[in-house]
């Protein structure tokens, strides 16, 4: 998805939130009947993180790059890539997982070296930067599981996707996964991005002062671990997590042994009836979904319970009573050329106007900032937040100093960041074309030169609103490349291999200066940061493929519509290659009039939203939200509200724990019923099945059964 409601880290096919990491102190300090945490120290007027480190050495940038870090952070990435990946090829809403890396990495460190105290082996402190090295480490690595496309573009290459796409499949436009071609892309497009913005990190986060509302909300979180009261309240939250993942994954152990056959277990309860259910209305009993609820905002929720009864409960049912007039009576359910061709077109349709009108937007506002910034100085005028929201030629806080003087401290050369773009881009000229023979060697060239702009640009914005549009960039470059090469020449194929391009030179952009803004606020060296994304995207060009290669080879009916992995963005990304490369003409009748619908009130409820602003825009839904059910249906939905229920309640019985324990609650779901996919893959690999199958028949069809049964 392009945006977030709030704090996001990346830009996945899902919605992306993060919690309010700076408020988790206060809250801690409210509930404990504390006015101010005594760690606190108070300068002219505004608290001053600094002060209470300034008797703490800042290690060197080699120091803050420990084994102890990269082990820790191997580990959290697999446990994440699981996830994302999970979330990827289930629904697309990928929550922020900034809380859980930032607080387990903390934990498992800080365990480590107290046990090593304790012995008197321990020779180096854990400090803050070390958690800051681990928090970007992980969340490069997971990274890779969304902008390697393996639950959108690249799975969308493969025979699987292919079949339900309703085109003609030729050869030249399928491509198969495997291994070996997955881990040689991965590493010759993910590490573009990262050269890109090198050289333009003191322009971001110093001369422009950008906000970057998920790096600065990392490092609140980061920076108060490392005083007495934040690794408290810590402790306790990793309790908390412990015990949440602790019943997540036994949960989804429990759940396995009912689903010995296609329509069994507990996701299969028909909570509404089962004409609800028919019509994909229905609470699945998935803890993840229930967790993504709790972190998402009430808004992301609400919109996409409004997405699912508007095209489940109104549209759908009103449009299957057409059959034989819009579309052929004997087409399958799940053609393109029948009812499903409404399901995914219309939701394409949001999808575009919704992008188009955020990329617009966030475009117009990054160069009017642009403007101000360079050829009128006004930049506290223009930028929504500043460091201190305070004059540029203001004399600067104890804070401010400090964090500027180590932050240009250890530069990174201009000659790594050019001559590592530079030889990136050769080889990948040279070598991509082998790996897909439909991308020639000048698309590549063409996008590789405008590409650092669209990089600056995504980075840039993303500082100033927190959304990164790296799909919409990756879409832009599924439609030009797609039509460029043409339908004839494998225009599929060549535009779904643009966007992988795209996609992951832009994210790691964005990525990158977010983890710079976080380096900064917690005195991490920028030269730290650079070496742990670059370790962390290397672990995640590995880790990815191999965990989507266990889903493929474990589940055979991933990517097949009604099953447990339906991979619902790959459907969606081949068939905006297919419109890109041959127009409209095989959409079912009116199906376009629809879209163009759609698109128009995508545009407009953004704008709407826009102009009221924010106190009345969180009363109004969001099209990229309201577009994920039309095609998948409301199950999720349902447990993302349940989640938000949950969290409302807990929220108006004590606020206070609510904000601090609830990202911790809801990360314990996430990551237990995440990473039981590996043992059920494992499982399913070894030919071991479930016992049980528990279906829900109606009366007619169970006294039909009993009969068979009898008989």
């Amino acid at each position: 998805m392009d945006r977030s409601a709030s704090v996001s880290r990346r830009d996945p096919n899902g919605i992306e939130n993060g919690a309010p990491l700076q408020s988790e102190d206060d809250a801690y300090n409210h509930a404990t009947g504390n006015k101010k945490s005594d760690d606190r120290v108070v300068e002219n007027g505004i608290e001053s993180i600094e002060k209470i480190f300034e008797s703490k050495e800042v290690p060197s940038w080699q120091s803050q790059l420990t084994i102890r870090a990269f082990v820790t952070a191997f580990l959290l990435g697999i446990l994440f890539t699981f996830i994302v990946m999970k979330l990827n090829l289930t629904t697309g809403i990928i929550p922020s997982l900034n809380v859980s890396a930032g607080l387990l990495g903390f934990f498992f460190v800080k365990t480590w070296t107290k046990f090593l105290e304790k012995s008197g082996l321990l020779k180096q402190p854990f400090t803050r930067q070390e958690n800051t090295v681990i928090q970007t480490c992980v969340v490069a690595t997971s990274g890779i599981a969304f902008s390697g496309g393996f639950g959108s573009y690249i799975f969308g290459m493969s025979e699987v996707v292919a079949k339900q796409s309703g085109e003609d499949n030729f050869a030249q436009n399928i491509k198969i996964p495997s291994l070996g071609w997955m881990f040689g892309f991965l590493f010759l497009v993910s590490f573009l991005g990262l050269f890109s913005v090198v050289p333009l990190r003191k322009i971001m986060i110093i001369d422009f002062k950008l906000t970057y509302p998920s790096g600065t909300a990392t490092a609140y979180l980061i920076n108060s671990f490392h005083t007495p009261q934040g690794a408290k309240l810590a402790k306790k939250q990793v309790r908390t997590l412990g015990k949440f993942f602790s019943f997540s994954f036994l949960w989804g152990f429990f759940q396995w042994f009912f689903t010995a056959g296609d329509g069994c277990g507990f996701v299969q309860f028909p909570t509404f009836g089962l004409k609800a259910y028919k019509n994909r209305f229905y609470f699945d009993f998935s803890a993840t979904y229930v967790g993504v609820g709790m972190i998402c905002p009430y808004l992301i929720n609400v919109s996409v319970l409004v997405g699912a009864i508007l095209s489940w409960g109104i549209m759908w049912p009103l449009i299957e009573n057409r059959k034989g007039d819009w579309y052929s009576a004997t087409e399958n359910s799940s053609s393109l050329h029948g009812i499903q061709g409404y399901r995914v077109f219309i939701a394409i349709a949001m999808i575009l106007g919704d992008g188009l009108y955020n990329f617009v937007k966030v475009l117009g506002r990054t160069l009017i900032a642009m403007y101000h910034q360079i050829y009128k100085k006004d930049a506290g005028a223009v930028l929504p937040v500043g460091v201190n929201n305070s004059p540029v030629n203001s004399a600067l806080s104890y804070d401010d100093e400090r964090r500027r003087q180590l932050f240009l401290k250890d530069q990174i050369p201009l000659w790594v960041a050019i001559t590592g773009y530079i030889t990136i881009s050769i080889i990948s000229v040279i070598v991509l074309p082998h790996i897909f023979p439909q991308l020639k060697w000048y698309y590549i060239l063409v996008i590789y030169i405008f590409a650092p702009i669209l990089a600056f640009c995504n980075a840039y914005g993303c500082g100033l609103t927190d959304w990164s549009l790296a799909s919409t960039y990756g879409k832009l470059a599924i439609f030009i490349v797609g039509a460029w090469a043409g339908a004839a020449h494998g225009g599929v194929i060549a535009g779904l291999a643009a966007c992988g391009v795209m996609m992951n030179i832009v994210s790691t952009a964005s990525d990158l200066t977010q983890d710079f803004k976080t380096g900064y606020l917690t005195l991490a060296s920028p030269r730290s940061m650079f070496v742990s994304q670059i370790i962390g995207t290397a672990m995640g060009c590995i880790i990815s493929p191999s965990v989507f290669w266990l889903f493929y080879k474990a589940f055979h009916d991933l990517g097949e519509q009604g099953s447990e992995y339906p991979a619902p963005y790959a459907l969606i990304y081949r068939n905006m290659a297919i419109l890109g490369v041959e127009g409209f003409g095989a959409l079912p009748k009116n199906c376009l009039t629809l879209c163009y619908v759609f698109f128009a009130e995508a545009v407009v409820i953004n704008g709407i939203r826009d102009l009221l602003g924010k106190k009345w825009a969180r009363f109004i839904p969001l099209p990229m939200a309201m577009a994920i059910p039309f095609y998948l249906g409301s199950y999720f939905a349902i447990d993302m509200c349940v989640g938000s229920l949950i969290l409302f309640v807990w929220e108006k019985l004590n606020k206070a724990k609510a904000d601090a324990f609830g990202p911790a609650v809801a990360s314990g779901l996430i990551c237990g019923d995440g990473i039981w996919t590996l043992p059920s893959a494992i499982l399913a690999l070894a030919g071991v099945n479930p016992p049980i199958c528990m279906k829900f028949l109606s009366r007619k069809v169970n006294s039909k059964v009993d009969t068979f049964l009898g008989s």
